[in-house]
């Protein structure tokens, strides 16, 4: 099996320009791809996880990845996918993110001479001559197919602005300088990019006569048609700092039932051979199912170390023990009043409850424990002195967290 029958088998290709072209190019280990990264966060996060594992799996094959960082695109903001307009960015921020996420993709792509590389279209986005563009690029693009592609044509009721319309451009004109620098053959990126990508081809064949292609990938969506990667808390990071790696393990552990055995295809690493033996296991193995799947991501992402850690915890919270390495909240003293914060409160400072309303409805509920004791009144409070030992408090039956005082 080629690495294209392989990606077709993981249910990772949504279109492809050139099917014949592509599935020969890449099982031969003949690509030279690029996907491209924009700098809107100092982190990744689950959302570019599957673009990740993708470079990594056609690196493996033999082909070799350009990593496109968004310096230049960064400040103009890609309307796909979304229902307003993208914060602008200041030039400092943005070449900070840059760096975060060249450090990031390291953990998973291998660098180096004749291997991948990483460029950033700030290189030559930025020293553009308007109207040098307007004449060599923008006499290529039709208005009214622009119009016509998918991300554009959600926003126009609410307003698409000309800085955002003139994103799929500069994404093109990406494609036509990776390939006339760099040799770049292809372009790989999510299903959502599929307009920008199509202009990036029409582009490199009006303009050098040559040929290339594009692939999209399956976006992840969960059960309900949603994209997966968010909690109550906002984003899946890749970054520990903002998602620890317990927290990670913990996301992938309480996916549900329905999109267990797709993330475990998609997502991992594990031969398909293997994959095909756990779709047989009884429905009463699910809890396995899901182990391997947040054991499997969390190595991938923090390391084997960290992913060990993260499954002993789990292990050792939900069978009523208690673990040193539980995620922990560390509160100052001017936090806590003298005669203790309230376990409202400390719902939110702990981050299992995104608001007071919510906390106050998770204990109505009778769904918060505090050491163990479930919590009966939304008056409770929390004494500086248990704060100095160190309290446990859960959310539901996953979601826990120390809260201790420096």
């Amino acid at each position: 099996m080629g690495i294209y029958e392989e990606l077709q088998a993981r249910g990772l290709i949504a279109q492809v320009t050139d099917e014949k072209e592509i599935r020969e190019l890449i099982n031969s280990g003949g690509a030279r791809f690029y996907i491209g990264f924009d700098p809107t966060a100092d982190s990744l996060h689950v959302g570019h996880f599957m673009a990740l594992c993708l470079m990594k799996r056609l690196q493996m094959a033999g082909n070799k990845p350009v990593v496109l960082l968004g310096g230049g695109t960064g400040y103009i903001g890609d309307p796909s996918g979304r229902t307003d307009m993208r914060s602008m960015m200041t030039p400092e921020t943005i070449e900070h993110n840059c760096e975060c996420f060249k450090k990031q993709i390291e953990r998973f792509i291998e660098f180096g001479e004749d291997k991948a590389i990483a460029v950033n279209n700030a290189d030559w986005l930025l020293k553009l001559n308007y109207i040098d563009l307007l004449r060599e690029v923008g006499a290529h693009f039709s208005v009214n197919n622009m119009l016509r592609a998918e991300c554009y044509k959600q926003r126009m009721e609410k307003g698409l602005s000309f800085l955002e319309f003139n994103y799929m451009i500069m994404q093109s004109y990406d494609f036509l300088y990776l390939h006339e620098h760099y040799g770049c053959n292809m372009q790989f990126g999510g299903d959502d990019q599929w307009s920008n990508m199509l202009g990036g081809t029409e582009l490199i064949r009006r303009k050098t006569g040559d040929d290339a292609y594009a692939m999209t990938i399956t976006l992840l969506l969960n059960s309900e048609g949603k994209k997966m990667g968010k909690t109550a808390k906002g984003a899946v990071w890749l970054d520990p700092n903002k998602t620890s790696p317990f927290e990670f393990y913990q996301y992938w552990r309480n996916v549900d039932d329905a999109d267990v055995m797709k993330c475990i295809r998609m997502l991992t690493f594990i031969p398909l051979e293997t994959i095909e033996e756990m779709e047989k296991w009884d429905d009463s193995r699910i809890n396995e199912k899901k182990e391997i799947l947040a054991w499997e991501l969390t190595r991938l992402v923090h390391g084997q170390e960290e992913a060990d850690k993260a499954r002993a915890v789990a292990a050792s919270l939900f069978s009523g023990g208690e673990s040193a390495d539980m995620p922990t909240t560390e509160l100052e003293a001017a936090e806590v009043p003298e005669g203790g914060i309230s376990l409202i409160e400390l719902l939110v400072r702990c981050s299992l409850c995104p608001s007071r309303s919510d906390a106050r409805r998770q204990i109505q509920q009778g769904g918060v424990t505090v050491d163990g004791e479930k919590a009966d009144s939304i008056e409770i409070t929390v004494s500086a002195d248990a704060l100095r030992e160190g309290v446990v408090i859960r959310k539901g039956k996953k979601a826990y967290r120390k809260a201790v005082l420096k």
